[in-house]
Formats: structure tokens, sequence, C-alpha cells
């Protein structure tokens, strides 16, 4: 099979090609597993943390990839929720114990064997991928391929942060970051509180007209101030900047959710400009997001299907993959990125 693979850590920069194409043995489900037959994979800037050493996979070589939408090629001894053909998604979540506190109260994304595709596992940047068959989540009709990969991560991740908020229909949220993700919470938002405005805060003047044009209230700079305070605020960005700047423009009350999995050392200095009576004072409330479940998965798929929600794709070929990373990294976002198995996409 086909597959771009990780085989050394390091910085990305405007020419890098951190991966490299291979020509592998197709692996076999084990027992308990299914063989996914890849037809597209989303690019996260998860993957550019693991690439760059922030979050390193277990071992190397690996094959990232960690939002994954195939077909089952074969299904593995013992396993009779799946079947050959069907049509199926994984996420983030490759497996977890299933038998801790947190797996037993809905909480598996916080169980100490949380397992991560394209980082514990081998995932979806390949023609093929194993998977413990619990694991391999239906996907609904009316979603294709491309569209369904973004919402596997980016989505999923977009609705237990916009869960996390805990806004009422009608209070304000902000989004601070618009890429991947944000631009799937919008319009979740859009449909699950009609009455609330959305607020969204960004560095450059692209994102923020993308915004206006997914119906964002008002759009701004990262720094700058919303027309109201926020009743919460849920940030999707890789730097410190935006927590402090957002802290500044919560309601007594209000909360920060952080949905990222690392932030970048080299702007930590901004913590110190954190005003203990402006910015945290009055029960206001930071909480970060961690992994997701798979009723994350499941509940957004059907919340996206049901409101007609569809990510902006830029398609790029697999070979491609090391151009769709470059391109994240420089910041070059609208929507999501999505790798395509077929060899013809087209930007």
């Amino acid at each position: 099979m086909d597959a771009m693979c990780l085989e050394t850590l390091g910085a990305i920069s405007a020419d890098s090609e951190p991966l490299v194409f291979k020509r592998l043995p197709t692996p076999a489900a084990a027992p308990g597993e299914v063989l996914i037959h890849v037809a597209a994979c989303g690019v996260c800037h998860t993957e550019l943390d693991e690439i760059e050493g922030r979050l390193p996979p277990a071992e190397l070589p690996r094959i990232l990839g960690h939002q994954v939408v195939g077909h089952i090629a074969s299904v593995g001894d013992g396993v009779s929720i799946r079947r050959p053909g069907e049509r199926v998604g994984v996420g983030w979540i490759a497996s977890a114990c299933g038998e801790c506190e947190y797996c037993c109260s809905g909480r598996e994304n916080l169980c100490a064997d949380f397992c991560c595709t394209g980082l514990d596992i081998d995932g979806g940047y390949a023609e093929y991928m194993v998977v413990d068959a619990r694991y391999a989540v239906p996907l609904p009709e009316g979603l294709e391929d491309i569209q369904a990969a973004p919402m596997l991560c980016a989505g999923a991740i977009g609705y237990r942060s916009l869960s996390l908020a805990g806004i009422e229909n009608g209070q304000r949220l902000g989004l601070t970051g618009f890429g991947g993700s944000a631009h799937l919470v919008l319009p979740l938002a859009r449909h699950l509180y009609p009455d609330s405005p959305v607020y969204v805060f960004a560095r450059d003047e692209q994102s923020r007209e993308f915004a206006r044009s997914l119906g964002a209230d008002w759009a701004g700079d990262t720094t700058d101030a919303a027309p109201q305070p926020l009743h919460a605020i849920i940030d999707t960005t890789p730097a410190w900047l935006p927590v402090v700047s957002a802290m500044s423009q919560l309601l007594p009350g209000g909360r920060l959710v952080i949905n990222a999995i690392r932030k970048e050392d080299r702007d930590n200095t901004v913590l110190t400009s954190l005003d203990y009576p402006r910015d945290l004072w009055r029960e206001k409330e930071i909480k970060t997001v961690a992994n997701v479940t798979r009723r994350d998965i499941v509940e957004f798929l059907r919340l996206a299907a049901e409101a007609g929600i569809r990510p902006e794709v830029e398609c790029f070929s697999l070979r491609d993959a090391n151009r769709a990373l470059v391109s994240l990294k420089t910041r070059q976002v609208r929507g999501a990125k999505v790798l395509v198995m077929d060899g013809d996409a087209a930007e």
C-alpha cells in the first residue's frame, strides 16, 4: 500500500518535506480489529505537534492521520459489530481501557490508557489502516467522504468544546482562532443556540471575512474588544496571547474553553500580562478540552447531518501531504485540509 511516513522529528519550514512516501505491506486485521480501505483523511494541527516533537509519536516510523474515512475491507476474528463494505470513520480515539472510572462514566477521553490514532497506532495517511472495531464509527448518509473527514476531529472536538462552554440560548459566544474546528463550531452554535450572538477573533482579515460569510455577528483582531462582554469563549489557537485577551472579555462567571493539546512556548511570557482583578477574578473559569469520546463523534455527525453543516475543504493527494502540512504550518488556512487517496485531488 502507499503511505506517507514520519521517520524523523524536526521543525517544519516553507520548503520542508517531513513525511516520506513509502510502499508498505497492507496490514491485516487482528482479532477484534477491522481493516479499513481509506478514502480520505483530514490534516490536523496536531500532526504539526507530532512532527515537531511537542507531541512525539510512541515510536517511529509512524503513519499520521486521525480524521479517517473509508470502507471496511475485512474484519478480524470475533468482530460482529462491523461488516465488510460498511463506510466508517476513525477519529483521535483509537481505543480506551473500557474499565476505569472514566470509561465507566462516559469520560473515556480521560482514560489513562487512551490510545491515539496516528500517534500510538498508525493512522490514515495511507491506503489502509487497522483499528479496534469498536472505534470505527458508522457514517450517516449524505456526507461525502471529504466532508466527513474533518468532522471526525475538528468537528467532534469543536462539539465537545461547545458543550463544555455551557452557554444557554441567547448568551454570547466568542471564538478565538478561526480554522478547521471553529468554522464548524460557528454553524453548530447557530443551530443549537439560534438567539446567541457569535463573535470571532482572528489575527488576519481573510479569516475574519470567512467568519462573517458563515454568519458571525462580529469579527475582529485577536486583541480587539468585542461589542459586548461574553458569556463564554472557545480558543482553538496554538498561542498564549488569545488566552490572555479572551479572559479580559468574559463576563463575571464566564468561561474560557481551551481547545488545544499544546501551546507554543515561544510566547508564554505573555502570561505575565494576566491581571488578576481584570482577567480572573469574579469567578471566571478556564477549562481545557482533552481528546474526544466516541459519543462526541457520533452526536456531532448526527447534528451536522441534521443541520446541513458542511466544512469548507481544500483537497490534496496523498503524495502532496507535505504540501498540505506546510500550508497549515504557515497559517494558509481556510476551512479544513483533506488528503484523498485516489490521486486526483484538485485544489
